[in-house]
């Protein structure tokens, strides 16, 4: 095991630089901090490893950037859970067609894909366009413009079943 003050000797002076690289990784100061806290037990932890009379600079900064990717690495793997279970919580992927008669099915069931998925998670989803486009990745605008179209589409495939079913007046 290394004496405590040889590592204060070859370690501590490496300090100010480790603060500017972690400064630099992570771009705010508390998060620096914590970095080169970590980084500082890491290194008192594997004392034992270290050479003394060895480059203590390069191996104080190898631990400093292997624990910056350690954090990267699970943040990330933090927010691919977030999703996962976001996308599991929401209701159904497709909303049910119960209580819709089997024309205004055919009539979704014949749009294009995109423009359908708009319909089923805003009109009988309920969900917001916000929501919706977050659910499909792609930008609020566009969701609203598949939304118009698939509407539009629709409307001009169903006027007949409507006027039919007395829920429009016919243009007679």
């Amino acid at each position: 095991m290394q004496p405590h003050d040889q590592y204060h000797r070859e370690i501590l002076p490496c300090l100010p630089e480790l603060c500017r690289t972690a400064a630099r990784l992570t771009r705010g100061a508390s998060l620096a901090d914590d970095l080169v806290q970590e980084t500082l037990t890491r290194a008192w932890q594997a004392r034992a490893s270290f050479q003394p009379g060895t480059n203590a600079r390069a191996w104080t900064h190898r631990i400093l950037f292997n624990t910056y990717i350690n954090h990267y690495r699970k943040k990330k793997r933090e927010r691919q859970a977030l999703e996962e279970l976001r996308e599991m919580s929401t209701p159904g992927t497709r909303p049910t067609h119960d209580g819709l008669g089997d024309e205004v099915v055919a009539a979704l069931e014949a749009l294009q894909p995109e423009f359908r998925e708009a319909v089923e998670l805003v009109d009988l989803g309920e969900l917001s366009y916000q929501d919706a486009a977050e659910r499909l990745r792609c930008p609020v605008g566009t969701v609203m413009s598949r939304l118009h179209r698939g509407r539009k589409r629709l409307r001009s495939v169903l006027g007949g079943y409507a006027a039919e079913q007395g829920v429009v007046r016919s243009a007679a």
